[in-house]
Order: C-alpha cells, then structure tokens, then sequence
C-alpha cells in the first residue's frame, strides 16, 4: 500500500528540510503524533540525524505504540524513516519526505507512506489508503500553516 500526498510551501527546500529533519517537531504538525495528548514518547540519539529513534506508547486503541527511526538523510532534498508498530498490529512500513524547488522561495513537499498489508487486512486496503491520505493531507496542510506563518 502506498499513499503519496503533496502541497507547496513558500518557503526555501533548505528552511522546510531543516524543520522536517527534526522528527519532534511532527508533534506539531503530524495528526498521527497529536492524537493522543498523553501518550507516552520517549527518544534515542539525536534529533535530526540517522539513527534517530521516537517512541510512542498510547492507551488509544486507534494510536497504539511503535517507534520511527530517521534512516537516510539527503540535505535539502529528502528524509527517510522506518515506522515500527507494535500496537494494535504488528507491521512496519516506511515514510519519506521529499523536497523540491516549486519556483524562487518555494518547495514542493511530498510525503510518502508505504506498507504491506497482508490477507486479510488486505482486503482494507482502499479503506485505509483514503483514512490515511486524510492524515497525510491534514499534516502538510499544518505543516504549511506553521512554515509560511513563522516568517
């Protein structure tokens, strides 16, 4: 499964990188982090460099617990993490963001999520796939909203 959203941000790839390689800073645009005000989070390593690892642990059946981990980094253009569940289903899956220059001070940022699903969570696929492209849209949109206001 994979699910691919894109917005444009007025803003340059250096300054949108330097914000998304920071993992914590997804608490305040991500609706995956902001779903559960008190989950549990804990970190390993340093923030903004591979080998970065977050960790959440919710008592909300729809958040779960897992951990995401900064895998490759390409300054100013993309950064790459591995998503590990481990509540309510075993799975992992990868994430990406990429960005490229939209025009003089702008970027163009795509976030792509991908997982397998095997049978028979399979079979929810385009139920998923539109859940979490809502997701996915309603964080660049924040994303964009805190970007473009801190001018």
């Amino acid at each position: 499964m994979k699910i691919e959203k894109r917005t444009e941000i007025s803003r340059t790839q250096a300054v949108v990188f330097d914000y998304l390689k920071f993992t914590r800073n997804q608490d305040k645009f991500s609706v995956w982090n902001m779903s559960d005000p008190n989950m549990k989070k804990s970190y390993k390593g340093t923030d903004g460099s591979v080998g970065f690892i977050y960790a959440w642990d919710s008592t909300n059946k729809n958040t779960g617990a897992g951990e995401q981990e900064i895998t490759a980094l390409e300054e100013n253009r993309s950064i790459d993490y591995e998503i590990r569940f481990f509540r309510p289903m075993k799975n992992t899956a990868t994430a990406t963001f990429v960005i490229e220059k939209a025009g003089e001070g702008k970027s163009s940022v795509t976030w792509t999520f991908n997982s397998h699903n095997r049978f028979p969570m399979s079979l929810f696929a385009p139920l998923f796939k539109k859940m979490l492209g809502k997701d996915l849209e309603k964080g660049l949109a924040n994303l964009k909203s805190i970007l473009e206001t801190s001018k």
